[in-house]
């Protein structure tokens, strides 16, 4: 198909975020573009319980704090298991940088999630990403 749309990389998106109403409208949205949501969670242990059983993963969308500790840990968990980690934070932490793709900075609109996401396939997928917000810092590890 000559105008047709790439395939997704990214098509299984995992979310970690313990603010009920952004991890719901973030399931909501994302489901509504077409992604599938493999879980919304609200605690480290519960991520790194969906990480260890589902090898098919695609994206870690995580927010630092956490139910019961710290996203961090959860993108190391990530990481162990070759799935790319975006940060959805107010404040991006130092060592986001060796653990995650990329950092987005809240608050955000849900076009700039789905924008960061695009970049994240893109740079996987060797290209450059044709537009990042102005929210997202992308790191090497993305690619």
């Amino acid at each position: 198909m000559l105008f047709g749309r790439k395939k997704r990389r990214i098509t299984r998106v995992l979310i970690v975020e313990d603010e009920p109403l952004v991890a719901f409208d973030t399931e909501h949205f994302l489901t509504a573009e077409g992604f599938q949501i493999v879980g919304t969670l609200d605690s480290v242990a519960d991520a790194t319980a969906v990480l260890a059983a589902d090898g098919d993963v695609h994206l870690v969308l995580v927010d630092l704090k956490l139910a019961d500790g710290s996203g961090i840990d959860v993108a190391r968990a990530a990481g162990g298991r070759g799935v790319p980690v975006l940060f959805v934070t107010g404040s991006c932490p130092t060592e986001a940088k060796d653990l995650a793709a990329g950092c987005l900075a809240k608050p955000y609109p849900q076009r700039d999630l789905l924008l960061a996401i695009r970049a994240i396939e893109a740079v996987l997928g060797g290209d450059t990403p044709k537009k990042l917000p102005a929210s997202l810092a992308l790191f090497a590890r993305a690619a």
